[in-house]
């Protein structure tokens, strides 16, 4: 009986937590006590206020001890979350104490996210329920693990607050960005690429898969009427065409050392697979063949193009997986791979960096190989960091120094392109942010000019 006492005590006095309001009357009644030294009168008056201060704090503690009712609440996690996105996290809590109660929220989020300062403070008034929510970005593939939710309840009094512990963990995997699916799926679709500040794009010639004959409507192209079935039907038909299908479209993945560059939190390998997981949903979107692999050393991670339903998910999955080192990357490798397995004339689209001419004269052989026998768009990045340093303004002879260095290498950037168009290799140039934007422009700009 005693044991069971004592257990119960300890339980009690493990889950009160003083507040704030509590220490703050407290000092006042000891700097009243300690003034009565030198003012004798007051030291009844002061006596009663700590009796009073001592009975509040009991009735305190039977409210929110004692009282009927509580605290229930659960959080709720998606099942996977999106790499380099917000995430959006729901905390839902509710109230069956017999008065409102000021709460304290503090989720063990993953130590990914390095969130020292997470804190929800608010109430909740008597029987009510309540539903919060906050975002998390992660800028690392793999698996996070949520902690305990822990809710701090205080009665109106406010001297003392329990704690309620709710505990489902879990275990949360983050995936590839899958939510910029949803924001780039009608893109592809629509004439709405402007809102996007990408240039609109003009079909050229008919290198276009014939679909069928249809009356002519005002707008029609007049160089697709079709004479003959005009002269049958009596009235004017033109020919309508559509974008050719089936084609192989491979993403191939750079995971060397020049991917590792961080920027907004995400390496430039994440913006490369981020992307990948886009256009290969587009691709198959648009009835082509989607594919892709990584490289460094060797060949990996590889997925055959194909048009089957499972193939975004198994796309999701690899990009999940891929894993590197960052070691040294092997052009000579890829190319003999690329040669040795597809042996279909493709769009491959090469996620890579330069930083420099003389990089990019070492691998310009192989790329040109390469581009012999498919249709090659080398994709690689400005360095947003050194454009923002340029143009900032130089005060000093160090400053102008250091500014003239970096200009150099931004202009060196320019000429890598020029020297990738001087040899009839496709190029995009562009901001990490920008990526996965430029590249969908790239591959309906290579659709409508029928380079495939």
């Amino acid at each position: 009986m005693y044991d069971s006492t004592l257990y119960h005590m300890k339980k009690l006095l493990s889950n009160i937590y003083l507040q704030k309001r509590f220490f703050i009357v407290l000092t006042i009644l000891v700097l009243g006590f300690l003034l009565s030294y030198m003012v004798p009168n007051i030291f009844g008056a002061v006596k009663l206020l700590f009796y009073v201060f001592a009975l509040i704090f009991l009735v305190d503690i039977i409210l929110v001890f004692a009282s009927k009712g509580g605290i229930t609440g659960h959080r709720s996690v998606p099942e996977k979350l999106s790499n380099g996105d917000e995430n959006e996290i729901n905390i839902s809590l509710s109230n069956s104490y017999l008065f409102p109660v000021g709460l304290k929220i503090l989720d063990e989020v993953p130590h990914q996210f390095q969130k020292r300062d997470f804190g929800i403070y608010t109430t909740l008034g008597k029987g009510k329920e309540k539903r919060f929510n906050y975002y998390l970005r992660p800028t690392e593939r793999g698996v996070y693990s949520f902690g305990n939710l822990n809710v701090f309840a205080n009665s109106p009094i406010g001297f003392i607050s329990k704690k309620y512990i709710f505990g489902n963990e879990q275990q949360v995997p983050v995936y590839p960005s899958f939510l910029q699916l949803r924001k780039y799926d009608l893109m592809a679709f629509t004439n709405k690429l402007f809102e996007y500040g990408l240039k609109k794009i003009r079909r050229i010639g008919h290198t276009m898969e014939f679909e069928q004959i249809k009356d002519y409507v005002l707008g029609d192209d007049i160089r697709n009427i079709n004479w003959k079935a005009t002269a049958k039907k009596g009235g004017l038909m033109v020919n309508q065409y559509q974008d050719e299908k089936s084609q192989p479209i491979y993403s191939i993945i750079d995971k060397g050392r020049v991917m590792k560059m961080p920027f907004d939190g995400l390496s430039l390998l994440d913006y490369a697979i981020n992307a990948t997981l886009v256009i290969s949903h587009i691709a198959l979107k648009k009835h082509d063949k989607a594919g892709m692999f990584a490289f460094a050393k060797k060949i990996e991670n590889r997925v055959v193009a194909e048009r089957r339903s499972s193939q975004m998910n198994l796309i999701l999955e690899t990009l999940y997986n891929l894993e590197t080192n960052f070691a040294e990357s092997d052009y000579s490798r890829l190319y003999a791979d690329i040669k040795r397995n597809i042996t279909h004339r493709s769009l491959l689209l090469l996620y890579t960096n330069f930083e420099t001419l003389d990089a990019l004269q070492r691998q310009l052989p192989y790329l040109q190989a390469i581009a012999k026998q498919h249709l090659l768009v080398v994709i690689f990045f400005e360095n947003t960091e050194l454009i923002k340093f340029t143009d900032e303004k130089a005060e000093t002879i160090q400053q102008i120094f250091e500014k003239t260095i970096a200009e150099k290498f931004v202009y060196e950037k320019k000429l890598i392109v020029n020297e990738l168009r001087k040899y009839g290799i496709q190029t995009i140039l562009t901001k990490p942010e920008h990526l996965t934007i430029n590249t969908i422009n790239k591959y309906l700009e290579i659709k409508a000019r029928g380079l495939i």
